[in-house]
């Protein structure tokens, strides 16, 4: 590859690119399978990256987003024709979801040539990011596994074994490896979460304004920065810390970890809260029309169950109907969520 290729690739990482750029970037990828060049470059470049110390952080989430966004409009496209045609588009969407960790690979392999020796005395941040409408397994350095939630982020520094200190914007499951000497602790907000070894559920979406704790065992230390005090939990308690104000609850935690097996769970949940997780769930946008309709909860569990299938089965239940209507792309490019509107029901 010519040095203006990578001067190309260079200003697509940095949103620098124009749209002539952008699209010669994207086509590479599209088209790699059938240019052996190209893919020979990449597997050099990601050979390299593979043997090469942690790189320095770079932020891809812009990457993420749009990849989310092209995989979203082609969701929508219509079946083309033969299977050939079929299994091309697969073909192409896999290299697509490819593309930031082997553009990393050919730049930083790079940046790492020139910087060898220094970057190991660095610390380095390692974000995890679950795009809207996802969730993502991760297994940490120290051995802690875990799932994150759709449109949550986990950031935590290298070497972590001895600072197991990480960040939460989102909703997290934890399975945490047992070291008394290194305690593991995860801030949310202005909250933090203390823990040997333990399984819980914590969520902070920032826009939902709380922080929850569900604990299924072990023990855990929750500690809020403007009290002195922390919280203890014990297993089967739920903690809610919201407006400066803590409560604790008794709960069955399994419906708390229900989402990291596929599974939506409502146990008497209200209507804003049903709402809240849908979004999260299938990466659209819920309108309540109705003010009154917040007063209804909802009891229910689906699997595998289409947006569709679970409004029809809401709507069973209690007197609301529903209008759904479709995302759309947008002039700059970007995508509209779907929107599910909620009415009341005449009766």
């Amino acid at each position: 590859m010519k040095q203006d290729d990578f001067d190309k690739i260079d200003r697509y990482i940095k949103e620098e690119a124009d749209k002539s750029e952008r699209e010669y970037v994207e086509s590479l990828f599209l088209d790699g399978e059938n240019n052996l060049y190209f893919r020979n470059c990449m597997n050099k470049d990601w050979d390299l990256f593979l043997r090469a110390a942690a790189p320095t952080n770079v932020n891809l989430n812009h990457l993420l987003d749009r990849i989310h966004h092209i995989v979203r409009k082609n969701e929508t496209i219509k079946s083309q024709g033969p299977l050939r045609k079929l299994i091309r588009y697969y073909m192409k969407a896999a290299a697509v979801l490819f593309l930031p960790l082997i553009i990393a690979g050919g730049i930083l392999s790079g940046v790492l040539r020139d910087r060898a020796g220094t970057v190991t005395d660095q610390r380095v941040t390692s974000t995890i990011y679950a795009p809207m409408g996802s969730r993502v397994a991760f297994i940490l350095p120290d051995s802690t596994t875990g799932m994150l939630n759709s449109g949550s982020y986990l950031t935590y520094s290298l070497p972590f074994n001895k600072k197991r200190e990480l960040k939460l914007e989102g909703e997290a499951w934890f399975k945490v490896k047992r070291d008394e000497e290194n305690p593991f602790e995860v801030s949310a907000g202005n909250s933090m979460v203390k823990v040997l070894g333990t399984s819980f559920n914590l969520s902070a979406y920032p826009a939902e304004n709380y922080v929850e704790v569900v604990l299924q065992e072990g023990k855990v230390e929750f500690q809020d920065t403007k009290e002195s005090a922390g919280v203890l939990l014990s297993p089967s308690e739920r903690l809610v810390c919201q407006n400066d104000k803590i409560n604790k609850y008794v709960v069955d935690p399994a419906k708390y970890s229900a989402w990291t097996k596929g599974r939506l769970v409502f146990r008497g949940d209200p209507m804003d809260e049903v709402a809240r997780r849908i979004e999260r769930w299938y990466n659209v946008k819920v309108i309540i029309a109705n003010k009154e309709l917040l007063k209804y909860s909802f009891r229910a569990t689906f699997e595998d169950d289409t947006l569709e299938e679970v409004l029809r089965c809401l709507a069973l239940t209690s007197p609301i109907s529903y209008k759904i209507s479709p995302g759309i792309l947008l002039s700059d490019g970007t995508h509209k969520k779907e929107e599910v509107t909620i009415y009341k029901r005449r009766i």
